[in-house]
C-alpha cells in the first residue's frame, strides 16, 4: 500500500542540518509535496576551503535542488551552537517567507564511545550541537510557531525508554536531551496548537556518518527516505491533536498501511532494529 502524502503547498519548513543524510532527504521530500525550504547548515559553498572538504553537499546544493521541485528555497549558514546566528537565521526566514510553520530539529553531532574514552570536549561538542542546538532553535521559533497555524516543532531523535547507556552514553544523554525538551515543549505549548514529536528510525540509515563510524553494513542500513516519509505522515496529521509524541519510523508507517518496507532496505531482507536497540536494547518488531 502506497502512503498518501501531504499537499504542504505555501507552507515553509526550517530544517537545520540539511546538507546531506536525513536532513537533505527531508527537506527535498517536503518541496516534492510543495513545501518551501530553508536549508541550514555549516556547509557552504562560500567558504573559502570548500573545495578542499571532502564531504559532499553544502546548503546551496540543497537548496537548488529544492527549488527544482518547484518550491522557493534559501540557504542560511548557521551554527546551531551560536545563540545569535540561530536567531539571526530565525529572523531571515521568517522575513523571507512572512511564516515558517515547520521547524525541524535535525542536525545532530556522533561519537560512540563510553565515558572513560570521551574527552571532555568531544562531551561538549554533543551536548552543544544536539541538545544545545534544539534549545537554541526551538527558542528561536516559539513566540511565531505559536501564531502560525498547522504549526509544527519535530526532532530527530529517539524515544525515551531507558535510565542507562552503557559504552555510548554521552551520545545516548545528548539524543534523549533532544526528545526530553521536545516532548516538554509538547506541554509547555499545549494552548497553542504546536504539534511537537520526536521521530527516530528502527535501523541504521545509510549516511556518511554511519559509514565514517563503521555502524554495520549495508545489510543493515535503510535509506533516508523512510525518515522522511515518517516526517510527511506526521505532517498529514492534526498538529493540534497529534503532539507530545516520540515515534519509530516503522511504527508509524505501519500505523498509515505500509507493511512492506523493501523499498527502503539497501539490500534483500530487512535489516536488523540497530537503531532502536542502541537506546533501548529489549526493542523487538512486533510479531
Amino acid at each position: 500500500m502506497a502512503l498518501e502524502k501531504p499537499d504542504l503547498s505555501g507552507q515553509t519548513a526550517f530544517i537545520t542540518g540539511t546538507t546531506r543524510g536525513i536532513g537533505k532527504a527531508i527537506a527535498l521530500a517536503l518541496a516534492e509535496q510543495g513545501c518551501n525550504v530553508v536549508s541550514t547548515g555549516k556547509t557552504s559553498e562560500a567558504d573559502d576551503d570548500t573545495n578542499d572538504r571532502d564531504l559532499e553537499g553544502t546548503i546551496e546544493q540543497t537548496a537548488r535542488e529544492a527549488r527544482d521541485l518547484g518550491v522557493d528555497a534559501m540557504p542560511i549558514q548557521v551554527n546551531v551552537r551560536e545563540e545569535r546566528e540561530v536567531e539571526a537565521a530565525a529572523e531571515r526566514a521568517i522575513d523571507e517567507f512572512g511564516e515558517v510553520n515547520i521547524v525541524i530539529n535535525n542536525a545532530s553531532a556522533i561519537q560512540i564511545a563510553n565515558v572513560e574514552d570521551l574527552p571532555a570536549n568531544r562531551f561538549d561538542l554533543l551536548t552543544d550541537v544536539n541538545v544545545r542546538g534544539t534549545h537554541l532553535t526551538s527558542r528561536a521559533f516559539l513566540d511565531h510557531l505559536k501564531e502560525v497555524e498547522d504549526s509544527w516543532l519535530l526532532t530527530n531523535a529517539p524515544p525515551v525508554t531507558v535510565d542507562r547507556a552503557p559504552g555510548e552514553a554521552p551520545y545516548a544523554w545528548s539524543k534523549l536531551g533532544m526528545t526530553f525538551l521536545t516532548l516538554s515543549l509538547a506541554s509547555e505549548l499545549g494552548n497553542h496548537d504546536v504539534g511537537c514529536n520526536a521521530f527516530w528510525p528502527v535501523t541504521a540509515i545509510d549516511t556518511r556518518a554511519t559509514r565514517y563510524f563503521g555502524l554495520g553494513t549495508e545489510d543493515d542500513w535503510r535509506t533516508p527516505d523512510i525518515v522522511a516519509d515518517t516526517v510527511l505522515e506526521i505532517l498529514a496529521r492534526d498538529p493540534a491533536e497529534y503532539t507530545g509524541n516520540a515515534v519509530y519510523d516503522e511504527e508509524l508507517l505501519r500505523e498509515a498501511g505500509l507493511e512492506d518496507f523493501a523499498e527502503y532496505n539497501l539490500t534483500e531482507g530487512d535489516p536488523a532494529p540497530m537503531s532502536a536497540q542502541m537506546f533501548d536494547p529489549e526493542f523487538n518488531r512486533p510479531a
